[in-house]
């Protein structure tokens, strides 16, 4: 078949809709489907299947959007069209401008539509400070459904986690079907030597963007109440805004934290050099990154945040701790440092876990849903 996915967010694969989006991309390819890419990415004009519109103007913000590695797509019907024209199926990607022009415009020349649901509410809202505004975020839902989702055949939720708060907002059931987005086959076990100078260090690793939902302040809190302080070595894999905030308060620590973006192959070392995985994100649908480590064999320590679906990989009550509380994150993470013979019997039960989101079977699940809805659409003509 030939799919047209709509990307108003491309670039780096350094955040989780990217990841997935490319993952997808490649998937569809490697099983010999045509599929076009709709992206507002310059570096990739010219490239076959690629059709790059213009991007959004937004003055300042986009400074601001840059440092979360974020360009936002213009539509432009022309080019959208052209993608459109001919295509056996069409996926969106994230409910902003270039999707709900894409959206109708699917819509109207009657291609199977389906998309992807990997933006909460808080995730916009969180740029415009007003992350816990339940009306605001409330507002958001109803835009989303109104401008994208209401023409949709079949939404993609990563999670049941996000399928349920976004039915509550709305207000109605949706056509849906639950798929992680998977872990790439590289985040398995293996040996990885500490670099010299962390050798002697119990290193503890978060993975994700560097913004205010993330909440890297909370680890960075903990360490410092730590009994075990003097040892630890905060990793932070990733990049964002926020860095030089962070680094600020960090300046309390003995360690100062390693603030680095690591490639893929690079970050599957860093996982399974670490000794601990902490994962304080606030607002979370999945959270790849985690399931990265826990696949890795590292033991996660997670928010029990109730807007993070995070909190649903937590094997028993040493897996979480109290939201935006750092004493507790302390506690928690002085507990594993106490006991590594624990640690090592859930870090292979954690092995065992993580089976279910092979990313394989997961990108099987994404081809069937596309497909059959595909099926459906013409039959139903």
């Amino acid at each position: 078949m030939t799919l047209t996915v709509i990307c108003d967010v491309l670039g780096k694969e350094n955040n989780g809709t990217t990841i997935a989006a490319m993952n997808l991309i490649r998937s569809m390819r490697e099983k010999g489907h045509t599929v076009r890419v709709v992206c507002p990415d310059e570096d990739r004009r010219g490239r076959k299947d690629y059709y790059v519109v213009p991007t959004l103007g937004l003055g300042p913000i986009n400074g601001y959007l840059a440092k979360n590695g974020v360009i936002l797509a213009k539509p432009d019907k022309a080019i959208l069209k052209e993608a459109l024209d001919g295509a056996d199926a069409v996926h969106l990607f994230t409910p902003f401008l270039l999707s709900m022009k894409a959206a109708k415009l699917a819509a109207g020349m009657g291609l199977p539509l389906t998309a992807g649901f990997h933006c909460q509410a808080e995730n916009f809202t969180n740029h415009i400070f007003m992350m816990n505004s339940h009306a605001v975020n409330k507002l958001v839902y109803r835009v989303f459904d109104r401008q994208v989702y209401r023409y949709v055949d079949c939404i993609h939720y990563p999670t049941q986690f996000i399928c349920s708060v976004y039915e509550s907002e709305i207000k109605r059931k949706t056509p849906h079907k639950v798929i992680s987005n998977g872990v790439n086959k590289r985040f398995r076990p293996g040996r990885s030597e500490k670099p010299d100078e962390l050798k002697d260090k119990f290193v503890i690793l978060f993975t994700g963007r560097y913004s205010k939902e993330k909440s890297h302040r909370v680890l960075i809190d903990a360490a410092a109440l730590s009994r075990h302080s003097d040892e630890i070595q905060l990793i932070f894999a990733g990049c964002g805004p926020q860095e030089e905030k962070l680094k600020k308060r960090a300046a309390k620590l003995k360690n100062p934290p390693i603030f680095r973006f690591f490639t893929r192959d690079e970050l599957v070392g860093v996982i399974n050099y670490s000794d601990l995985y902490v994962h304080p994100a606030e607002v979370e649908i999945e959270a790849i990154a985690c399931l990265e480590a826990i696949s890795c064999g590292l033991v996660p320590v997670i928010s029990d945040s109730p807007r993070s679906a995070t909190r649903y990989f937590a094997r028993d009550r040493m897996n979480l701790f109290r939201c935006n509380d750092p004493t507790d994150l302390a506690e928690k993470i002085d507990w594993w440092i106490e006991h590594p013979k624990e640690r090592e019997e859930t870090s292979r039960s954690y092995c065992g876990f993580a089976r279910r989101f092979d990313f394989d079977h997961c990108m099987d699940e994404m081809e069937r849903m596309i497909v059959a809805n595909a099926e459906a659409v013409n039959e139903a003509r």
